[in-house]
């Protein structure tokens, strides 16, 4: 087994790694947007209220969107290509920005997930010249 299909395989590794974790990604959004629609007082906020709004409706369906998206981006890593890698790179770039507007509501878990998003960031941008050449 020579050199450059071992860096292949670890390449693939990484992108099957980041994928796996922007589905998981995906459906924490997803859960975080049905509670901000259906149990809006497990969210409580303070006098200074969420960054954007505190619609928890809006905000309950634009993460409910935005976790479909996510699962999306995920399928597309999957699939392979240079686009899927692309695209979710800037789709988790943007999760992650959301997540602070977010973490006035749920500290705890917008921290779980820009974690999550910063292993894929890293996932997806660690190969990156192995799979150039």
């Amino acid at each position: 087994m020579g050199t450059d299909s071992r860096r292949a395989g670890a390449v693939a590794g990484w992108v099957l790694f980041a994928g796996s974790l922007m589905f998981i990604i995906g459906v924490f959004d997803i859960i975080q947007g049905l509670v901000a629609l259906f149990k809006q007082q497990v969210y409580a906020v303070g006098e200074s209220g969420l960054i954007i709004t505190t619609n928890f409706t809006t905000w309950g369906w634009m993460l409910l969107v935005w976790g479909i998206v996510m699962v999306l981006a995920a399928l597309s890593l999957f699939a392979g290509g240079g686009f899927g890698r692309w695209f979710a790179m800037i789709v988790v770039a943007v999760n992650m920005i959301g997540q602070f507007a977010w973490f006035p509501a749920y500290p705890l878990w917008s921290l779980v997930v820009i974690g999550l998003s910063i292993a894929v960031l890293w996932a997806l941008t660690a190969g990156w010249s192995d799979l150039m050449e």
